[in-house]
């Protein structure tokens, strides 16, 4: 397990579709390990393997409060079967660090992913968990969360974070 660097943008790796894991092994699981302490240490609730550099279909999410004890979740090969209703809220992103946005987002949503024994698994969550997911899955396919803004919005907030990180 180690920490790894967090891409900032607008590293050109942010915007690469991610591959589909073939076979879980212990790169893959070491991936997780690496994704998780590096998610702990940003802080952060969510890291999808594109922000450390790693162009495949792997995330970690955890939503408990420092008063509660972690709940880790690993998704491999995560995809959303099932959504409904909408939700909108702040979101901001390890990898643009500093920036927020308003972002609308499924209220509910079914994940279907595998873990790190190979087996498949379901999630069916809503509110800051579904967020997150969605947020997450949308790494996976070089999707930054103000790619969901409004066009007018995201132009002026796109000029407004390429003033700090170009």
């Amino acid at each position: 397990m180690s920490l790894k660097d967090i891409l900032i943008y607008p590293e050109k790796r942010l915007r690469k579709k991610s591959q589909t894991v073939e076979k879980i092994n212990k790169k893959i699981q070491k991936l997780l390990d690496d994704l998780a302490d590096t998610m702990y240490n940003a802080p952060g609730v969510g890291l999808a393997a594109p922000q450390i550099g790693e162009n495949v279909r792997v995330l970690v999410v955890d939503i408990s409060t420092k008063e509660e004890e972690n709940s880790l979740m690993e998704l491999i090969n995560p995809a959303i079967t099932d959504s409904s209703g909408t939700q909108s809220s702040e979101e901001g992103c390890l990898s643009i660090p500093g920036y927020y946005g308003n972002i609308t987002r499924k209220k509910k949503v079914t994940v279907e992913a595998v873990n790190r024994d190979g087996e498949k698994f379901k999630i069916e969550a809503e509110d800051i968990l579904a967020r997150v997911l969605q947020h997450e899955i949308d790494h996976l396919d070089g999707i930054l969360f103000f790619d969901k803004m409004a066009k007018l919005k995201k132009e002026l907030f796109i000029k407004k974070i390429d003033k700090t990180f170009r």
